[in-house]
């Protein structure tokens, strides 16, 4: 039923469009000229019209990116400031040795405990941890060559040491991992 009512009203229109036609056949050449006149204008107006319709779609999607991009990585400079700050706190979890976890162990499990929320706080804004292990094969997306040394038993491009993990903002890179690389061509 509706496919006819709609064919009916292409025939209205078709129709229309004839007895248009008819009577700009039977009008002077001057009303003509005109007719043509207001049709090009028209249609210049519609296709400004589809333009700015275009350009405001663009700037709503632009709009959008930049906002979510403002969300993700606006911090990202902070998040940057901070990596320091892990990596002294993990340095000094790491270099406690049995006796003085005996003397002072309070305190340094206050420490990793500080250490493990600012690991949650990171993971919360979208950071993560490049954790390199030697054997791994050299990344110079995700990986900073500090040294390369002829290792004999490695291959080369193999990652040897691992001076410092890298960081992650979502896709982004914050900092490289830092490690040493073999050159070895055994």
């Amino acid at each position: 039923m509706a496919e006819r009512d709609e064919d009916r009203f292409l025939d209205d229109i078709a129709e229309a469009e004839a007895e248009v036609e008819a009577s700009m056949a039977d009008d002077g050449p001057e009303e003509q000229d005109e007719v043509e006149t207001l049709r090009a204008e028209r249609d210049a107006l519609q296709d400004k019209f589809m333009r700015a319709l275009a350009d405001a779609e663009n700037a709503r999607k632009r709009a959008a990116k930049d906002r979510t991009e403002a969300e993700n990585y606006g911090g990202s400079k902070l998040a940057r400031d901070m990596l320091p700050v892990y990596d002294n706190m993990k340095r000094a979890v790491e270099s406690v040795t049995d006796q003085q976890r005996e003397v002072a162990g309070p305190m340094i499990e206050g420490i990793e405990l500080t250490m493990r929320e600012l690991i949650k706080v990171f993971e919360k804004h979208g950071i993560r941890v490049i954790d390199p292990q030697v054997g791994d094969r050299f990344d110079p997306q995700q990986h900073e060559a500090m040294f390369e040394a002829p290792l004999p038993g490695t291959k080369q491009g193999d990652i040897i040491q691992v001076s410092a993990q890298g960081f992650m903002l979502y896709d982004r890179i914050l900092r490289p991992a830092q490690v040493g690389v073999s050159s070895f061509q055994g």
